[in-house]
């Protein structure tokens, strides 16, 4: 089992800060109350000091402030953050509640979590305009270590209506649950929320609550639900495995869900505004050459084991943590000075900041967890004066799913009906008899929800399946029509629902360009069933005649699927 940054970030997000209220199978649950009825203390002004104090997280998106940094807490001399006037003092803090509180008091005027995190504590800091926070910068999405464990039973996100799910207090899981339950139609309240304090190792976390009958599914870690689930297949019941669990997704699919952010607060902001923007500059100089370094890591052998050393002994206490801190790089996916301005500026943008702050705030406020919506200000930087010195300011998004191994699979669960396995949500389109075309102004809210689905999941393939009407069979079959005749319709039914499956997907899109947004059409398999998956069922081994008008207009849809492919190693890469 490797190391997870996410073992560390929020282990104790709220220390003693609540209370420890239910125990059940050994396992420790508490409440979830707000944080403005929790974090308490006078807030003063941000000290003045030969050094700025920063907090760290345990996550790979802080490797890049530790580079920046000069491979040190204290900046050093020559350093990036040095050449850029900045003397800063890394201090890592992975308590959000004791972040906030030193936030509050002025020890610093950053604050550094996932931007759901700062949704929950938003109405308290808002509660003083100097503590307001202002989102300065991205620095990455998770992008495969965080998960959804499932027991037996529960084939989709919609089969967990009803269910009892474990999720850590004031966590990053929160705001993934809320998002997923919505993408299948669900809200928070169609299931039960058991709360634990921590994240994982000890008796207060979803891990080791998922251990309990009553609980059904858990928000953890990769590494625990490497564990729970024997390694990533089905857990066995041994090595603090549980029996029929699985994983149902991770972040490497709904990779556009947890952003880590650095906020700061808005009276420092208005006085300091020169030395904030500097530090941003800094992170994305930084991001840069991390990332050079770990593609070349040969030629640049030494300054690469200098950067992974010092990260591993300020993140891990311990320099020889090397493996671990290559492992947290890899769990998430920087976004640079090309995403940041994606995340700020684009208004079209389906993931940007305002979208999911609000998607996050509503969900939180139907619970309890916050009382009501406040927006979170942005710099509103102008990131043209960025651009001196970064590399990857411009260019094109590259195809992140090979098509013909696509293609491959997708052929291959096809001929074994098995591409309802994997699926994570499904909805359908319908289509009038002979209608080869899908305007846009038909189809609106179908077309845009597939765009905020192959922008939230990312790493999932969406499959496009037409199906046709099995009258002209049917009738041919009745009327005795030779089997050479049959099978020339069926065949003919199959062509046509394939081609309006792609006349859809090509419709999708097109929508979404004329709204600015760029879809990878690559994460499309367009699919045609032809007359084979009929409405009205199968009798024998021909389509069932619909017994009413609906059903036969039933028969006449487009199906998408949004499906986890993680198993397909080779169809997914990551950028």
């Amino acid at each position: 089992m490797r190391w997870n940054g996410r073992n560390r970030a929020f282990l104790t997000v709220l220390g003693l800060g609540f209370l420890i209220s239910r125990f059940a199978w050994g396992v420790q649950y508490v409440d979830s109350p707000p944080l403005v009825k929790v974090v308490h203390g006078p807030v003063g002004q941000v000290q003045k000091s030969a050094s700025v104090q920063v907090p760290l997280i345990t996550w790979g998106g802080d490797i890049a402030t530790i580079l920046a940094n000069g491979n040190a807490r204290v900046t050093a001399k020559g350093s990036i953050f040095d050449r850029l006037g900045l003397n800063l003092k890394l201090v890592r803090e992975d308590d959000f509640k004791k972040q906030v509180e030193a936030y509050r008091r002025g020890d610093t005027p950053y604050l550094r979590g996932t931007l759901g995190m700062l949704a929950m504590a938003s109405e308290l800091l808002a509660g003083d305009p100097r503590t307001k926070p202002v989102v300065i910068y991205q620095m990455t999405w998770s992008s495969g270590g965080d998960a959804l464990v499932v027991k037996e039973g529960i084939k989709t996100v919609s089969d967990l209506k009803g269910r009892t799910i474990a999720v850590q207090a004031y966590g990053p899981h929160v705001q993934l649950l809320t998002e997923m339950l919505r993408d299948a139609g669900l809200s928070i309240r169609d299931v039960t929320i058991k709360w634990t304090r921590d994240l994982t190792g000890t008796e207060s976390t979803p891990a080791k609550a998922l251990s309990s009958p009553d609980v059904h599914a858990a928000t953890v870690i990769t590494p625990d639900a490497l564990m729970l689930t024997s390694n990533g297949t089905v857990g066995t019941g041994a090595e603090g495995s549980i029996r029929g669990a699985r994983i149902l997704l991770t972040t490497k699919t709904a990779n556009r869900i947890i952003a880590d952010v650095y906020a700061v607060r808005s009276d420092y902001f208005a006085a300091h505004r020169d030395q904030v923007e500097n530090f941003v500059r800094g992170l994305m100089l930084a991001e840069e050459e991390l990332r050079d370094l770990f593609k070349n890591k040969e030629p640049r052998l030494k300054d690469y084991q200098k950067s992974v050393a010092a990260a591993a002994e300020i993140l891990l206490d311990s320099a020889q943590a090397v493996a671990d801190a290559e492992a947290m790089y890899n769990d998430c996916e920087y976004v640079g000075f090309r995403g940041n301005v994606r995340f700020f500026t684009d208004q079209n943008y389906p993931r940007k900041l305002s979208k999911l702050n609000e998607e996050a705030q509503t969900a939180f406020a139907s619970i309890g967890l916050i009382g009501k919506g406040i927006p979170l200000d942005h710099a509103s930087w102008d990131y043209e004066r960025f651009k001196t010195g970064l590399k990857d300011t411009a260019g094109v998004e590259i195809q992140r799913f090979d098509k013909e191994r696509v293609a491959s699979v997708i052929t291959r669960k096809q001929q074994q009906g098995t591409l309802a396995e994997g699926e994570l949500f499904s909805f359908e389109v319908y289509f009038q008899p002979n209608q080869n075309t899908f305007p846009a102004d038909l189809y609106a809210d179908s077309f845009g929800r597939v765009v905020e689905l192959a922008s939230t999941y990312g790493g999932a393939l969406i499959s496009v399946e037409g199906h046709s009407d099995p009258m002209a069979y049917l009738n041919g079959k009745k009327q005795g029509q030779p089997e050479v005749v049959l099978g020339r319709i069926k065949q003919s039914a199959k062509n046509l629902s394939l081609t309006r499956a792609a006349a859809v997907r090509d419709s999708v899109i097109a929508y979404a360009r004329n709204r600015g947004i760029t879809l990878d059409e690559s994460q499309f398999a367009v699919v045609g069933h032809g007359i084979m998956q009929p409405r009205s069922g199968i009798c024998g081994s021909d389509p069932c005649p619909p017994k009413t008008e609906q059903e036969w207009r039933d028969n006449m849809r487009v199906e998408f699927r949004i499906i986890q492919v993680e198993a397909e190693s080779a169809v997914f890469k990551p950028l």
